[in-house]
């Protein structure tokens, strides 16, 4: 590059987002370390990670002597995330607190203050994922505020910025990413993009990062931590008892303490019963919770799902699901499950119909469907609606057979 260009890098105090930071500084350009605060508690043993996680950030944006700051979101993580998330598990619904908190904070109020506060070109992440610019590029685009008329320029020119899967396949976190809007993401850079985990962690050792590299990976609730979830959310929503009920019989197994504390395909946690029970449907109106005796019931798999209004990365639907109103591709709704081939459905309300390959197992409500194509991902649209599970429609061909065998029995002769 012929001259330095002013990057912000967003550190966790991990190992990823300080091997960012190197990366960029090395690469020449100048780079500010910002921590942000989304949370405000201490956990089950009565730690606060968040300023232990701060003070590991710190130090290495000293190793790197680069400017450190710090930024609070835990009001806007409250509203905007942690509050949306109550109402979810209230409705039935399991939400994904990690997609949530990507799209209204960390590249909706974070890039902002990268960006118009700090002054920086563009922002920086230790995500695994690329973009279809190249790093260079970025740096060239101007922030330019969205177009302030209804409808854009039916002549505009546009290249929208598209999200591919990292290099370590095993890593890629462009699940997490597939809610990020296109303005945001056009002034993005992910420095770890062509660099596997290992890498990544040989690249910290070398560089003194000692203090990072012995951190455990963040595997709980974004922000939020490792801790008893059914303990965490009874913190914040009032307990509603109700039944464990066999979708087999209708017997009553059990009692539980909320809906909300447990997501499909869960085991369920019945005193009393030796034997293994799985979520495989919930009732909100009466609070009754159905089971299953098996991990692979039929009531757990389904091939069809709904979602609400689809966000696109590049902003507008694929030409040729525009076209045709169908288009095939690849569906997850968990990270790092096995892609499964798809058909999608346009509605005409942008929301999509989406038709499995297979049966998959405990597709739930509120979580995301993340479409793919190839190493790219198109987007994803919250799970709203459910189609039938493999149980209901077995009931439905026994009991449609019954109706026929009834009708071929032949009646009785009247009596003369």
């Amino acid at each position: 590059m012929g001259f330095i260009k002013h990057v912000v890098c967003a550190m966790s105090g991990g190992v990823d987002s300080s091997v960012a930071a190197l990366l960029l500084k090395k690469r020449g350009y100048s780079v500010t370390g910002v921590f942000m605060k989304n949370w405000d508690s201490l956990d089950e043993s009565g730690v606060c990670t968040t300023e232990k996680d701060c003070e590991d950030a710190y130090r290495v944006c000293r190793t790197l002597d680069i400017p450190f700051h710090q930024v609070s979101y835990v009001k806007e993580y409250w509203h905007e995330v942690f509050s949306k998330l109550l109402k979810e598990y209230e409705r039935g619904r399991t939400p994904n607190p990690d997609i949530l908190c990507n799209k209204h904070i960390k590249f909706n109020h974070f890039h902002k203050y990268a960006l118009n506060t700090l002054g920086a070109d563009a922002m920086a992440t230790g995500h695994y994922a690329r973009t279809s610019q190249e790093d260079e590029e970025v740096f060239q685009q101007t922030h330019t505020a969205p177009p302030s008329t209804l409808f854009r320029d039916r002549f505009e020119t546009r290249n929208p910025v598209r999200l591919y899967k990292g290099a370590d396949l095993l890593k890629d976190q462009t699940f997490f990413l597939s809610q990020v809007s296109q303005d945001a993401l056009r002034q993005t850079t992910f420095p770890l993009a062509g660099l596997t985990k290992d890498f990544v962690k040989k690249i910290a050792a070398e560089a003194g990062f000692h203090h990072v590299l012995k951190k455990k990976e963040s595997m709980g609730i974004c922000f939020i931590g490792e801790r008893n979830f059914e303990n965490f959310i009874l913190e914040y929503l009032e307990p509603k008892p109700g039944n464990f009920v066999s979708i087999e019989d209708g017997a009553v197994m059990g009692t539980h303490k909320g809906w909300f504390t447990l997501t499909l395909g869960q085991r369920a946690r019945i005193g009393g019963q030796r034997d293994p029970w799985f979520v495989v449907d919930k009732d909100t109106d009466t609070g009754d919770v159905f089971v299953a005796p098996t991990t692979n019931h039929p009531a757990l798999f389904r091939d069809t799902v709904r979602t609400d209004r689809f966000h696109w990365v590049t902003f507008d639907p694929p030409p040729e699901l525009v076209k045709t109103q169908m288009m095939e591709c690849h569906f997850r709704f968990i990270h790092q499950m096995p892609l499964t081939p798809c058909t999608v459905t346009l509605n005409m309300n942008g929301s999509v119909w989406i038709t499995l390959s297979q049966p998959v197992r405990a597709l739930t409500p509120g979580q995301f469907a993340v479409l793919y194509r190839g190493d790219e991902c198109l987007g994803s649209g919250k799970i709203v609606q459910l189609g039938p599970s493999e149980h209901t429609l077995q009931r439905g061909r026994e009991r449609m057979a019954a109706d026929a065998r009834h009708k071929d029995q032949p009646s009785p002769e009247p009596a003369s």
